[in-house]
C-alpha cells in the first residue's frame, strides 16, 4: 500500500485553476521532496494531503483512507511553514498541552524532546527561541502522535546550513524508523537528502524520479541543473 496515492486532482481557488490534474505516489518509509519555486502550487498539494483543502475534482488517499477523514487524525502529521505553536509558553508547557490533545503520555513528551534536540531548553519560553527551535518546537508537537505520515510544509526556510544540516538528519531518523515523510522546499541543494524527488512548477508535477533517476534522464550531476533541464524539456 502506498502512503499517498493522488489522481487527477485539481484545485482552483480564486478562479485560477491552482492544481492541474496532479497524480502522485508517496511511498511509505520514504523521505519524498515536494521542490519547486515558491507559488508552484506545493502547499496547495500538502494541504490536500491532510484534508483541508477544497478540491474540484480527483482523488486523495492517504495510507488507505479518504484524505481529512477522522480515522487519519492522530496517524497523519502536519508542520506549516509558519511555527504552530503558542510563543507564551515555555516549550515543554507546548508540548504538555498538545499532548493532552492528542493522548500522549510523559514518556511520549520526553521522547520528542529528545529527537528534535531541545531537551536543553525544555523551561524555555518558546517566543524567545530561535526561528530554527521554535520550528523544531512545531515538529516536536507534531511527532506526539506519532504519526505514520509526516508532512512538512517549507521546515527549513530561514535556517542556517548548521541547522538546516540537523534537522535534516532528524527527519532520515525519523524515516529509518518507519515514518513516510513529503517535505516541501525551493532550495534545490535540499533534493540530495531524499529518496524520492517530486518537480512542481506552476501548478503541475514536471517529474517524479529518484535523484540518481533524475541525474541519469537529465546527463546533470548537479540537482539544480537538472531541475532547470526539467523545465526546458517541458517548455
Amino acid at each position: 500500500m502506498t502512503a499517498v496515492e493522488i489522481r487527477d486532482l485539481v484545485v482552483v481557488r480564486g478562479g485560477r485553476t491552482v492544481l492541474d490534474r496532479v497524480s502522485l505516489s508517496v511511498a511509505p518509509g520514504s523521505i519524498t521532496g515536494l521542490l519547486g519555486p515558491s507559488g508552484c502550487g506545493k502547499t496547495t498539494l500538502m494541504r490536500a494531503i491532510v484534508g483541508v483543502q477544497i478540491v474540484a475534482s480527483g482523488r486523495v488517499a492517504v495510507l488507505g483512507a479518504p484524505a481529512g477523514s477522522a480515522a487519519l487524525r492522530r496517524r497523519v502529521g502536519y508542520v506549516t511553514q509558519a511555527p504552530s505553536v503558542y510563543g507564551d509558553l515555555g516549550v515543554e508547557e507546548n508540548l504538555r498541552y498538545f499532548a493532552r490533545l492528542v493522548g500522549a503520555g510523559r514518556d511520549r513528551i520526553e521522547a520528542v524532546l529528545d529527537a528534535v534536540g531541545l531537551t536543553h531548553v525544555r523551561d524555555r519560553v518558546t517566543g524567545a527561541l530561535s526561528g530554527g527551535q521554535r520550528s523544531r518546537v512545531s515538529l516536536a508537537t507534531a511527532l506526539l502522535a506519532e504519526p505514520e505520515l509526516l508532512v512538512l510544509d517549507e521546515p527549513t526556510v530561514g535556517l542556517d546550513p548548521v541547522l538546516r544540516a540537523e534537522l535534516w538528519a532528524t527527519f532520515r531518523d525519523l524515516a529509518a524508523g518507519g515514518t513516510t515523510l513529503l517535505v516541501s522546499s525551493h532550495v534545490m541543494d535540499e533534493a540530495v537528502e531524499c529518496d524520492e524527488l517530486v518537480l512542481m512548477r506552476d501548478g503541475a508535477i514536471l517529474q517524479q524520479a529518484t535523484p540518481a533517476a533524475l541525474r541519469r534522464r537529465t546527463g546533470e550531476q548537479d540537482l539544480g541543473e537538472a531541475f532547470l533541464s526539467v523545465i526546458r524539456r517541458a517548455a
